[in-house]
């Protein structure tokens, strides 16, 4: 039933009109569109900014939403994450964005955040993207160092392979590792579905796939 509500919701928005190729956005991959984003002037001085919303539908456990906003000027990556390394916890990113333009492109952008809330501590982690034909790769991961207890240090990643056949659809498969929700799972991986038109995309995502009820997270994401 979760399937085909969000299956729904994203025939909903399905565009008619001529649409440009998007990555699939995941938690972590709005850093990474953002600065794969165009920057006039030769020193990129203009501003790239993304807002992406992850919904979060548990079975048996409270479902719950995941911000993120990034903002990218030349190879300085900024990044705000809410509700990711932990509930009632925020992590805030520097990061240096590096870009290979070509038959394939890549974005990797090196950071380190400070988390604070019901976790705190500091937490290095990277943003990956790379594009080839029809393809998109795109990987997201950090390492959470606990200020208070090292025995809760922890590797969090989002690594997602998507298809797009035609510039406003694709399709691939994704592993999550959190601990954020009580998911049942450590590590996990699952499908997606996307949608994209011009700077806005809307993707599904499913995991527990072979149980009655699955984990579903929706994601909404805008770049300008």
């Amino acid at each position: 039933m979760r399937i085909l509500i969000c299956l729904m919701m994203l025939a909903a928005v399905a565009p008619s009109g001529a649409l440009a190729q998007t990555t699939a956005a995941a938690p972590g991959d709005a850093a990474a569109d953002a600065a794969a984003a165009p920057a006039t002037g030769a020193d990129g001085d203009d501003w790239a900014f993304s807002a992406f919303a992850y919904a979060y539908f548990v079975p048996d456990d409270d479902d719950f939403l995941q911000p993120t906003v990034t903002a990218d000027r030349g190879r300085l990556h900024l990044e705000a994450r809410y509700n990711y390394e932990d509930f009632n916890t925020g992590s805030l990113w520097i990061g240096y964005n590096l870009s290979v333009e070509g038959e394939v492109s890549l974005v990797f952008t090196p950071m380190i955040a400070a988390v604070v809330g019901d976790t705190d501590g500091v937490a290095p982690g990277f943003n990956l993207a790379i594009d080839w034909w029809k393809l998109a790769f795109s990987s997201q991961s950090e390492y959470v160092i606990e200020s208070s207890d090292s025995a809760d240090n922890f590797m969090y990643t989002w690594t997602e392979l998507s298809i797009w056949p035609w510039d406003w659809i694709g399709a691939g498969v994704v592993v999550q590792r959190t601990r954020v929700a009580d998911l049942g799972f450590d590590a996990e991986p699952g499908l997606l579905l996307g949608l994209a038109w011009k700077n806005a995309s809307v993707t599904a995502y499913v995991f527990d796939l072979g149980e009655s009820d699955q984990t579903v997270v929706l994601g909404v994401g805008l770049s300008f």
